[in-house]
């Protein structure tokens, strides 16, 4: 267990390298943080328990009774917490996501993070492709168009139009 949680943490903190100018709140990288830390606490646990039951002693296992009661009481209040905020955290990064997708002029490094967002998760815009039509960048270019990552990868001559919603 410890062994696959450090693999999630450590996935989770790679995987922020590719979107952090969408999470702006450097607090984004707790959770992954945190997992990796129970990881090496489950560890240490595991090796209690492990040394406990080896040498049949009532005060290890009893011992390791208490650090599981209190990781469970733990996680259930991570659960209850998450399901709490959940709202919180999808406006505060809805909000993130809008901010860099206005900066968006096709040419700065933002600009290329969020054409790879787009082209990763097979989406257009923050809910959809009509978020383009109050960026600085569709008013600017005044020909009625998304940035070519919208548009779908198995489509080769898309021009990225609003008239053909059908291709983003």
């Amino acid at each position: 267990a410890a062994a696959g949680l450090s693999y999630v943490g450590g996935y989770v903190i790679n995987t922020y390298k590719s979107y952090d100018n969408f999470l702006q709140d450097k607090y984004a990288l707790l959770p992954a943080v945190i997992i990796l830390c129970v990881a090496v606490v489950m560890f240490i646990i595991g090796l209690i328990g492990c040394c406990a039951t080896f040498r049949e002693s009532r005060v290890g296992l009893g011992l390791f009774l208490a650090i599981i009661l209190v990781i469970f009481v733990a996680e259930v209040s991570a659960f209850v917490l998450g399901f709490v905020y959940r709202e919180k955290v999808k406006t505060d990064v809805q909000g993130t996501m809008r901010s860099v997708f206005e900066r968006y002029d096709g040419k700065n490094p933002e600009s290329a993070v969020v054409d790879y967002l787009q082209e990763q998760l097979h989406c257009c815009g923050v809910k959809n492709y009509s978020d383009w039509t109050t960026t600085q960048w569709f008013n600017s270019t005044g020909n009625n168009s998304v940035p070519m990552s919208c548009c779908r990868q198995e489509l080769k001559n898309c021009t990225g139009h609003l008239d053909q919603p059908q291709e983003l």
